[in-house]
This record gives structure tokens, sequence and C-alpha cells, in this order.
């Protein structure tokens, strides 16, 4: 199985809360970290260091797209809080979607959040990526 990953997450989430995050997503859908083939995110977090951090340690190609792309993609679960502080109704849905080429119908985990230790908020979608 080839999957995309969809990222977000607060200011400041250390790595380990966003490895931890999307082992958890992982095991959801019964996809391992050896399956993950793209990630993606919001541009507003390309300078986001827990997150370049986990992308760089796995070696996974990423892109960070800009508000209105991803505000142009069709997802099941848009959040009005989330478009009042990055501009688009969806991060970590859309991100997965476009990292996959791939439309709402191959989302394996819509929106998976963990809280770390420190506070800090995590998120992860996976989307399977069409063969």
């Amino acid at each position: 199985m080839k999957i995309a990953l969809g990222l977000g997450c607060d200011r400041n989430t250390p790595a380990i809360t966003i490895e931890r995050c999307i082992a958890q997503a992982l095991a959801a859908c019964g996809a391992s970290l050896v399956d993950v083939w793209a990630a993606a995110s919001i541009d507003l977090k390309a300078d986001e260091p827990g997150l370049l951090e986990v992308i760089a340690s796995h070696g996974w190609p990423c892109r960070f797209h800009t508000a209105a792309e991803l505000a142009a993609v069709d997802v099941p679960n848009p959040s009005e809080t989330v478009r009042k502080y990055t501009g688009t109704p969806s991060v970590s849905e859309a991100a997965a979607l476009l990292a996959a080429g791939a439309n709402k119908s191959h989302l394996l985990i819509e929106k998976h959040k963990l809280r770390g230790l420190d506070g800090r908020n995590a998120t992860v979608s996976i989307a399977r990526i069409p063969a």
C-alpha cells in the first residue's frame, strides 16, 4: 500500500508529539512507516522545526501548499476554527489528498489528533495513493 500523510500542528510542537500522532494514525489504518511515500502540509508550517525534523528523519518528499490550494480540496471535515487561523478550512485532510493525488474517497484516516504532554497538538490525515 502506498500512502500520503497530511500533517498539521501547533506552533513549536516537538517532533516526538508529531511522531506519536503519526504512529497512532498509521496503526489505526493498518499501515506502517514503509508505506508512506509522501507528506504535505500548509506553507505556514514550512519553517516548523518539529515537523521538518520528522520529515527529514524519514526522508519523505514533502510539499507545503498555500491556503488557497488547500481550500480548493473537498474534505469531509472542514473546520471554521482552522480557517480562522490558516485561511483554509482544512490542513491535514486537504494536504493528504493533494499529496496522494486523490479525492476524499481515498482517505484512510480523516483527521487524527494528538495533544502531547507539552500541551501542543499534532494532526495527521492519511490518504491512499491511487494505483
